[in-house]
């Protein structure tokens, strides 16, 4: 079922389901759970325009129970180690507000309650990650595009309190995501943005890949955005001229 560790909205219920059922089995009724979903776990619970991703991150607070049950499970259905994970929590993106600004999902066997952030505190959270190579810039236009459509259209201003609140002002986001930021709200065309991005998106870990078979094991935070910037002025240098 998981061979490839690819998550879909149904099997991540799926999954979740079946871990609070282990950890109910383990804890006993009288201990709950809570687990709160971000990044693509996260797009994935709340919009339609993203199909998978490929790991679950989020803050988990429960009983120790709860990673027996997370391994069980992951062994039980042939995961990863690390399927559900806080990894994130090293990250820049990570911030201790998170659970404040989290909205509610669903509840899981009367006893782990998941949440997920959503909106533009998501954003933001994509706005200080700002990888290239990821789904950061598509998952933002894609959720500016999924509340356009169902008239709740999220404003620059909503998205700068989301930043303030979450990692104090913009002084630690990356600059290509400021000015993606403007780019973005100026144009207004997310359903346009969202298309060019992910292609940029594929191009870019296309790239990444290539780099990695011709030097193993060079590629790193430091060299990274060279790379891609090497990558990205040869593909513009292949394209016929007009």
């Amino acid at each position: 079922m998981f061979a490839n560790t690819v998550f879909t909205k149904m099997n991540l219920n799926d999954c979740l389901s079946v871990v609070a059922k282990e950890y109910r089995k383990l804890s006993g009724k009288s201990m709950p759970a809570e687990i709160v979903l971000i990044g693509g776990a996260s797009v994935l619970a709340n919009y339609g325009f993203r199909d998978v991703t490929y790991d679950v991150d989020a803050l988990i607070v429960a009983s120790s129970a709860m990673k027996q049950a997370v391994n069980r499970v992951g062994d039980r259905l042939g995961l990863p180690n690390g399927w559900l994970n806080m990894d994130f929590k090293a990250t820049k993106s990570y911030s201790d507000k998170l659970i404040e600004v989290s909205k509610y999902y669903k509840t899981f066997s009367n006893i782990v309650t998941v949440r997920t952030v959503s909106d533009e505190y998501l954003i933001a959270m994509k706005l200080m990650s700002g990888r290239q190579y990821k789904s950061d810039l598509s998952d933002i236009a894609g959720i500016l595009q999924a509340h356009q459509k169902c008239g709740d259209p999220i404003t620059k201003e909503r998205v700068s309190h989301a930043v303030e609140k979450l990692y104090a002002g913009w002084d630690e986001i990356p600059q290509t995501s400021r000015e993606f930021f403007y780019y973005i709200f100026d144009n207004g065309d997310y359903n346009l943005i969202y298309s060019e991005v992910l292609e940029n998106e594929k191009n870019a870990k296309k790239a990444l890949l290539e780099f990695e078979e011709q030097y193993p094991q060079t590629l790193n935070e430091e060299n990274i955005h060279t790379v891609l910037a090497q990558a990205k002025r040869k593909r513009e240098s292949q394209k016929p001229s007009q």
